[in-house]
């Protein structure tokens, strides 16, 4: 591949800040005419940022975007960037009760006399779009009977009918089985013959090996390197994804071991979740934190969610002795499960409502007499919380909406241990926080623990995972490793990204 070829895409010194947060400081990337380019990272590198930027959904605060030599649109021509970039995401974008045809020409459907719809005219047009690009896929079918891969596939069709000739395709392959994946490659190599150029997202490194030529990588929001993916082993990849081992937070350095006659806090056994992640047996013990680490796709958000009852599951949990029921969030409350989910803006906090509402909602039955609340006990819970978690707030009256992300946080953590649970149940709990509110929130999971909790703690984040007692890796459904505190990091993530025997 000739490096003087002008770049379908090319990106220069990209940043982009939300408030104090630092989501792109330095994105560069190259991608040449026909290559299949991968792009990898850690989670927080900030590829999807870029991808935001890439796509003209998001305005950078700094540095260029060009297609074939020319500058991008603006971000207001939707159709100037639909001509040049296209993306693919893991979560399907197509409308479900709509047919493939009115997929493919959503909001320019054919017409014909007098200015009218034409349905002949749509399927027609569908047909040869769908036999162009060697899509196996009916014009009539309803969009939500597609398996993943065809969904896919039409897709990069609609993609390419509107001009495009790069394709981003973001973990495409996490909802496929293996010979899907092999099918969907063999269409990649195709469409590379007929003059397609992709940027490959995924964070299971043996498909980069297989399937692109070079591959760039993003770690801590900048850029790293970009190589040829024949000149650089798994080693160094792996290690230009983590880096130096970082000595952000080295809490948890003076914990005891915990004794393997200790009394189990949490048990699982045979839970599984029906076309996400096989049957898992894992025990955490009183003073014991256990990590579960895994990619996007590996099933380790919803084994929380199973074990907090939001999933609905088969096997069997007890929490400090007590069978708690399936897909009941009440039931896992009563058994004394606190938790803090993985997205706060979405699941973690009520942002109208105080921080003392906020952080005694689990609890609010318990706050007076006959089930009322009583302010005064509300508000000194909340005065507790503020003052164990250093929240930084004007009191137990603001809205939890006008805190900085990393306070936020804390109420969220506020809130899963005002029940005063045996166990918690952690995902990704410093996501998207600065330094000091990681060191808080980590340091309360340490110091919950050393009183005698479990916590089942889900994160693929070196800094969550160092505090843990034990860490077990899950990929595509399945438990592949378990490792003691003082894990080899760059072990830990290739067995998270898929590399080796697992």
């Amino acid at each position: 591949m000739d490096d003087e070829q002008t770049p379908v895409v090319e990106a220069v010194g990209v940043a982009k800040r939300y408030g104090p947060t630092v989501a792109l400081a330095d994105g560069r990337l190259s991608v040449l005419p026909g290559e299949t380019h991968g792009l990898v990272g850690r989670n927080g590198a900030g590829k999807s940022t870029l991808v935001g930027v890439l796509t003209g959904l998001l305005k950078p605060d700094a540095g260029d975007v060009r297609f074939n030599g020319e500058p991008a649109p603006s971000l207001g021509d939707r159709a100037g960037w639909r001509r040049n970039v296209a993306c693919v995401y893991q979560k399907p974008s197509v409308v479900g009760e709509l047919s493939v045809a009115e997929n493919l020409f959503l909001h320019r459907q054919p017409r014909g006399r007098f200015g009218l719809l034409s349905p002949s005219k749509l399927r027609r047009a569908a047909s040869d779009l769908l036999e162009e690009w060697a899509v196996p896929v009916a014009p009539d079918v309803p969009a939500k009977e597609l398996t993943v891969e065809q969904r896919q596939l039409v897709e990069i069709a609609g993609a390419l009918s509107h001009g495009a000739r790069f394709v981003i395709l973001d973990e495409p392959t996490a909802q496929l089985e293996a010979r899907a994946i092999a099918r969907l490659f063999d269409r990649l190599a195709t469409l590379r013959e007929q003059g397609v150029t992709f940027l490959f997202i995924s964070h299971h490194l043996p498909e980069v090996y297989e399937i692109c030529q070079r591959v760039t990588v993003f770690r801590d929001a900048r850029h790293v390197v970009t190589a040829p993916v024949a000149e650089m082993d798994t080693d160094a990849l792996v290690a230009a994804m983590i880096g130096e081992a970082r000595e952000l937070v080295r809490l948890g350095e003076d914990r005891s071991p915990v004794p393997a006659d200790a009394e189990p806090v949490l048990e699982l056994e045979n839970v599984a979740v029906q076309g996400i992640f096989e049957p898992v047996d894992l025990t955490v013990r009183r003073g014991e934190i256990v990590g579960v680490a895994g990619s996007a796709a590996s099933g380790k958000r919803e084994l929380a969610e199973a074990v907090v009852g939001l999933r609905s599951r088969t096997g069997t949990i007890r929490a400090a002795g007590r069978t708690v029921r399936p897909a009941s969030v009440p039931d896992s409350l009563k058994a004394g499960i606190g938790y803090l989910p993985g997205d706060r803006n979405v699941d973690g906090f009520v942002s109208v409502l105080s921080v003392a509402e906020n952080t005694t909602m689990t609890v609010a039955d318990r706050l007076g007499p006959a089930g009322l609340v009583l302010p005064k006990h509300r508000d000194a819970k909340a005065r507790k919380a503020i003052a164990d978690l250093d929240v930084h707030t004007s009191g137990p009256d603001q809205l939890v909406g006008e805190l900085s992300g990393g306070n936020a946080q804390k109420i969220v953590m506020a809130r899963a241990l005002a029940s005063d649970p045996d166990v918690l149940v952690l995902v990704q709990p410093t996501a998207g926080v600065d330094v000091r509110s990681k060191e808080s929130l980590l340091g309360a999971v340490d110091a919950e623990t050393r009183r005698q909790r479990g916590a089942l703690l889900v994160s693929d984040e070196l800094e969550d995972l160092r505090v843990c007692d034990r860490v077990v890796v899950m990929v595509a459904g399945r438990v592949v490793a378990e490792h003691e505190r003082g894990f080899a990091e760059a072990e830990l993530v290739a067995e998270i990204e898929g590399i080796g025997d697992v």
